[in-house]
Parts: structure tokens; C-alpha cells; sequence
């Protein structure tokens, strides 16, 4: 049997039919994120001429804030919902909220309601990603973590590429409401499966004191109990220089305060151009004189790039290390959005939108696991938190700021412009952090503290 087909106990294999079970259910409900947050952007030019709304794109850029300034607060929200309700309930709870106020966004009468709606509906959405990263993470082998991690969050350029082609064919048809009905599909398809089938997470019933519990999801799975509750990170029990102070503290204490100050602002950097993209790009496209088919078509472009570029950002790390990719992706990124701005075929300018794609969301991903990696793990979910959570900030800020400068009447390409300038500071920032063989002693051990699964690529 090839390696990797079974644990190092005896025999059970990596991917056993409950880890196929949570991660398709978790990657569905990921598709259905992703599908959410850039079916704005896909309708945003049907919008600005919905009559009597009489949206200008200022306001159009306010509403798009709406949604993700929801995920903001519900991604500071759901770590106690989900030590009071569990994570099975929690996922359950966030995709059925979202799904149901995405199609209720179909029959919103004013901007005023759609907006309020789209900050409800983010609410939820700000849950999924955790709770579904939590769920997964538990109930897969620790030898195939990484790689199931990648095969759940591909679910995000998946559901793009969903929203870009089922604009194209449906907004010119049957109007942009058709496409917050589709939003319904998962509470529809998804929630009664996930209701029927999806475990709870046996580390959250052992906490709680629920062992007998625990065992009958051990039982009817097959899985030892012990392996079941198994963290996905290493605890700090096992760290062998462990420190009293708060995870907070060290985050910004001297010894990684140079490596914090570059993460968190790169993330904002990184989130604000893929959002800027997904909210305006078929709108600009639009103003350069394409219809609204093909220019709905380059979303989907960038989606697919995006989804191409998270193996092929990968595949790069694996030889090559975190960092001089990360700065390369960066940069591609900022090219491309520069080079939109020049007249060129077409087919030219779909080129390009997909590469843009690579440099936006592959440099999403592993900016993300080079995070994981830098810093030990008794303070490593602090570390993606704060660096998550500052950058939604500028996932927050593009809409609005790109809307105010379509609106104010400058040429197109000032829009790219725009968004080309934090690719070039995410790649100035990513230079700035430090390798590990320059840290100060107390980081060197710290090094020591980063489980196997999260420091196999090189930094």
C-alpha cells in the first residue's frame, strides 16, 4: 500500500469515509462562501441600472462593504458560539443564516434593504471559514492535513467560478435577482445532509464532559476515541519552553514584533485586491466598452486563475520557499492589474485577468501558511487570528474606495492603478520579515515549537 494510505497505528487508512464526509460537506459549504461574497460583483452593473434604485457608485461600493464588514463581526463572534453550540451546530447554523438572507437579497425592495441584507447575510458568512477549517482539520490524518486543508479552501475560487459563469448566462436572461436565488440551494441541499450526517467534533464533547457521546461517533466511525479528539495542532503541552505570558503579549514582543508588523498589513494588501477585484471588476470592464456578458466572463477568469494559482503557488513553495514566492506573486499580481489598464485583444486581457488571479490568491493562501509557520504553536491560532482579522480590514476598504474613484470620473485605469499599489507594498513587506536564521535566540527555539505538518516547506 502506498504511503500515506494509513496511519502510523495499524491500518486505518488517511482518508476513512468520515474524512471524505466532512470535507465534502465542508467544501460544498465553502463553494456556497465563495459564491457569495463575488455574486456582488457579478451584479453590481445591473445594479447601478436597476431603475429606481438610482445607485451611484459610490453607494454600490458601500453596499459591497456591507457584506464583508458582516463577516467581520461574525468572524470575532462564532469562537464562543461555537464552545456553546458546538462546531457541527455552528456550520450548520452559518450556512443555513447565510443561504436563506442571500435569497432574500432577490426581493429587496430598495439599496437601503439589499444592503442591510448583505450585512446580515455576512453574519454568517464570517463563521463558515473557521468552523469548517476547526471541523476538518479534526477529522483529518495529520500525514494528509495540508493537503486536505487545500482541497477545502479551493471551495472559494470554485464557488467564483460559479458566480462569474452563471452570470454570464443568467443576469442577461433573467435579470441579477435570478442570482441571489440560486444562494438558496445550499440551505436546500446541503443543511439536510449536513443535519442527517455531519459528526460533531469529539474534542468539543470530551470538553464538555460528553465522553459517551464521543465514543458513539468513535464507534460508528470506526476511529479510535483518541485519534478522533486529536488537535490539529500540536498543544502547548507538548512545547518544551512554554511562556506565561498571553499569546497577545508575544505577538508583539521583540522577539516577533518585525515579523507581526509585516504580516498583518501584507494580508490587508492581499484582501484588499482580491475584493477590489471581485466587487468592480465586471463594472470597469464594462466603462472600458465591454457588454455585460463578456465583462461579467472576466470574473470567472480571475476565479479560475485564482483556483489554478493555489497548485501552482504550491507546487513553487515546496522548492523554491514561502518567501521569495510570496514577493514573486505579489509582484505578478500588481503587473497584471497595471497591465489591464493598456487597450489589447481580448484574448490579451483574459490572460492577464487570470494571472492576476494566480498572484491574488495563491499569494492568499501561503501568505496564510507562511503565518502558520513563523511563529510556535502555543501562540499560532493568535497569530492567524490578528493576521485574518486585520486583513479583512482591507477587504472592507476596496468596495467603497474603488466605487468613490469610479464615481468621481477619472479614466478607468485609475481603478488598476490603485489596485496594482498594494502588490507592490505586500512584496516590500514580505521582504522585510525575517528568515530564520535571523531571528534572536529566543525565536530560534521558538522554531523548534512548529509541528511537522506545519513547517514542511521550506521558509
Amino acid at each position: 500500500m502506498p504511503e500515506g494510505t494509513h496511519t502510523r497505528n495499524g491500518g486505518h487508512a488517511t482518508f476513512r469515509p468520515v474524512t471524505l464526509l466532512v470535507v465534502g460537506i465542508c467544501l460544498v459549504t465553502i463553494i456556497a462562501d465563495g459564491y457569495d461574497v463575488v455574486v456582488y460583483g457579478a451584479v453590481v452593473p445591473s445594479l447601478l441600472r436597476e431603475p429606481g434604485w438610482h445607485l451611484t457608485t459610490a453607494g454600490a461600493g458601500l453596499i459591497g462593504a456591507m457584506a464583508l464588514l458582516g463577516m467581520f463581526v461574525g468572524s470575532l463572534t462564532v469562537g464562543p458560539l461555537t464552545d456553546t453550540l458546538g462546531r457541527r451546530k455552528t456550520l450548520i447554523a452559518c450556512l443555513t443564516w447565510f443561504s436563506m438572507l442571500t435569497g432574500l437579497c432577490a426581493i429587496a425592495p430598495s439599496p437601503e434593504v439589499f444592503g442591510l441584507l448583505r450585512f446580515l447575510a455576512g453574519l454568517g458568512l464570517g463563521g463558515v471559514l473557521p468552523t469548517a477549517t476547526a471541523l476538518t482539520g479534526e477529522y483529518s490524518n495529520r500525514k494528509s492535513r495540508n493537503l486536505v486543508y487545500a482541497v477545502m479552501l479551493s471551495g472559494f475560487p470554485l464557488g467564483g467560478i460559479i458566480a462569474g459563469a452563471a452570470g454570464a448566462q443568467l443576469i442577461p436572461a433573467f435579470g441579477w435577482r435570478a442570482m441571489f436565488l440560486l444562494g438558496l440551494l445550499p440551505a436546500v441541499l446541503v443543511v439536510p445532509v449536513a443535519c442527517l450526517y455531519l459528526p460533531e467534533s469529539v474534542a468539543f464533547l470530551l470538553a464538555r464532559g460528553r465522553r459517551a457521546d464521543a465514543e458513539k461517533i468513535a464507534e460508528r466511525w470506526q476511529i479510535p476515541l483518541e485519534e478522533a479528539g486529536e488537535q490539529p495542532r500540536e498543544t502547548a503541552a507538548t512545547d518544551p519552553a512554554p511562556d506565561t505570558s498571553s499569546p497577545v503579549a508575544r505577538l508583539f514582543s521583540h522577539t516577533y514584533l518585525r515579523a507581526t508588523v509585516c504580516f498583518l498589513p501584507a494580508t490587508f494588501m492581499c484582501l484588499f485586491m482580491i475584493y477590489g477585484v471581485n466587487t468592480w471588476l465586471p463594472e470597469i470592464m464594462r466603462r472600458a466598452g465591454y457588454p455585460l456578458g463578456p465583462a461579467v466572463g472576466f470574473l470567472l477568469v480571475f476565479n479560475v486563475g485564482g483556483a489554478v494559482g493555489m497548485l501552482l503557488v504550491s507546487l513553487a513553495a515546496d522548492r523554491l520557499g514561502s518567501k521569495p514566492v510570496l514577493v514573486g506573486t505579489f509582484l505578478l499580481a500588481a503587473a497584471s492589474v497595471v497591465l489591464l489598464s493598456l487597450r489589447m485583444p481580448t484574448a490579451g486581457l483574459y490572460t492577464l485577468v487570470a494571472l492576476g488571479g494566480v498572484g491574488t490568491m495563491g499569494t492568499q493562501t501561503f501568505l496564510l501558511a507562511y503565518v502558520s509557520k513563523h511563529y510556535p504553536v502555543r501562540m499560532g491560532a493568535t497569530a492567524m487570528g490578528w493576521t485574518l482579522g486585520f486583513g479583512r480590514l482591507g477587504s472592507v476598504l476596496a468596495p467603497p474606495l474603488l466605487g468613490l474613484i469610479l464615481g468621481s470620473g477619472l479614466a478607468f485605469g485609475w481603478n488598476f492603478y490603485v489596485l496594482a499599489v498594494p502588490g507592490v507594498l505586500g512584496a516590500a513587506l514580505i521582504t522585510l520579515v525575517p528568515r530564520a536564521g535571523t531571528r534572536t535566540p529566543a525565536a530560534a527555539q521558538d522554531a523548534h515549537d512548529v509541528s511537522p505538518s506545519a513547517s514542511g516547506k521550506p521558509a
